[in-house]
């Protein structure tokens, strides 16, 4: 198995990518002209279809120098919080540890974690309570995050936290099947978030 290694290496090394990465593909929709002139061949008188990104607004190109601001879009399945919002940074709660994001980051995507969305705009900073979600971060210093639920901190109420831990602590003591474990447990860990978010 070893012997074998440096072949398998030196493979590894000399091969080329056989698909571009996301920041190298073109802003616009670009047609396939192969599928299109096959399709034309099959049934001429149908357009061919179109696929999703067809459908989407070009994305800004790559600067070729890093802007001084992050554009963030930050939405909730009901509404939008920040839509096209230019801020100096933003300290993400990922499951990996709270990550910072300047503009000219490179290309990520995080899973949220519940705890605090902090946006810095000059000397402002607002926060924001998140339960979950994602985060998509650009070449581009643009940085899309997509929430679950999120609250202004300044409109939690700490005494409803602490009924709600202690509530919820209660019923994964007292659970007894797999499924009422993993409710009170996901209700222990967001309670225990906002009472650290809270106190910390």
């Amino acid at each position: 198995m070893f012997r074998h290694g440096s072949r398998f290496l030196a493979r590894a090394t000399t091969m080329t990518w056989r698909r571009p990465f996301a920041t190298d593909l073109q802003a616009g929709y670009v047609a396939d002209s192969n599928f299109t002139e096959a399709w034309k061949k099959v049934v001429p008188n149908v357009d061919p279809p179109k696929t999703p990104s067809a459908f989407m607004a070009p994305r800004p190109a790559t600067p070729s120098s890093i802007p001084s601001k992050l554009t963030v879009n930050f939405v909730l399945p009901y509404t939008s919080e920040l839509s096209g919002k230019e801020v100096d940074m933003v300290i993400i709660p990922a499951t990996t540890g709270q990550m910072g994001v300047l503009p000219g980051h490179v290309a990520t995507i995080a899973e949220l974690k519940p705890g605090i969305l902090s946006v810095h705009e000059g000397n402002d900073v607002n926060k924001y309570f998140v339960s979950g979600g994602f985060a998509f971060v650009h070449a581009n210093s643009f940085a899309d995050i997509i929430a679950i639920e999120a609250v202004p901190l300044d409109r939690i109420d700490p005494n409803l936290v602490q009924k709600g831990l202690t509530d919820f602590t209660q019923k994964l003591n007292t659970a007894s099947t797999d499924i009422e474990k993993a409710e009170a447990q996901i209700g222990v860990d967001v309670h225990s978030a906002l009472n650290a978010a809270l106190t910390g």
